[in-house]
């Protein structure tokens, strides 16, 4: 399909983000990234207010042609033209087909390149794939063995609201022990957050595989993965 389909609404959305630009705003989210980010500086709620603006003509698309218009956004760099791409994406998750995977894949594997990006599309779109295509969590222990620090992340993060409502436990623990010795903290901190949402609807299975773990576990991932569970058990995980 040709560009030209879509090509409106992308100038429009950029027009929109340029005019709404703060140098202030551009320069804080900087200093909140140890990486190089590209943004335009704006407060996620103007930028979710943007896409949300552009949804009624988008939702419409034919999906090859609004998966073009999210690469578009992606392939851009600018963080938050990510925000709106997996905005959309999550908004549009029951259109999701099973041959889609490699395509969503491809856009962690080339575009997300910080947590943020990784997050806002892992979180929702990818973890409502896993929930309409369970059988795709296998995908997942493929991610967690990527050279890529952001795929392996990515393979955390995408499970972390089945987790929080109790699902896919074992998958959780599974991709814990491929990356337990991980030694990227942002890949630490993705599944030390994926096992502290286990562990809200399974806090002693949780517990106990930390403890298990917890001479080869980096305290980074451990601190995350106990933080909401009871004092008296955080003293017992943390011991030596």
């Amino acid at each position: 399909m040709s560009k030209k389909m879509y090509k409106h609404i992308v100038d429009s959305i950029r027009t929109q983000l340029s005019d709404a630009a703060d140098e202030e705003t551009r320069k804080a989210a900087e200093r909140y990234f140890r990486e190089p980010i590209l943004c335009y500086g704006l407060k996620n709620a103007e930028v979710h207010k943007i896409g949300r603006e552009h949804w009624a003509e988008v939702k419409k698309l034919e999906p090859d042609v609004f998966y073009l218009l999210c690469e578009d956004l992606f392939q851009s760099n600018y963080t938050e033209e990510a925000f709106i791409a997996a905005d959309w994406l999550a908004k549009s998750s029951k259109k999701f087909r099973r041959e889609d995977l490699p395509l969503f894949r491809r856009w962690i594997d080339q575009y997300i390149n910080n947590w943020a990006k990784c997050d806002s599309l892992c979180n929702h779109a990818m973890g409502d794939f896993i929930d309409r295509y369970p059988d795709a969590v296998a995908e997942l222990k493929l991610w967690a063995r990527s050279a890529n620090r952001w795929m392996r992340r990515a393979a955390a993060v995408t499970l972390i609201l089945p987790a929080r409502r109790g699902d896919f436990l074992q998958d959780a623990f599974e991709l814990a022990d491929i990356l337990l010795t991980d030694a990227d903290d942002m890949v630490q901190k993705g599944y030390g957050w994926l096992l502290k949402e286990a562990s809200k609807k399974h806090q002693e299975e949780v517990f106990n595989f930390v403890v298990e773990r917890k001479s080869e576990m980096p305290r980074t991932a451990l601190r995350y993965a106990i933080e909401k569970m009871p004092q008296n058990l955080r003293i017992i995980a943390m011991s030596h």
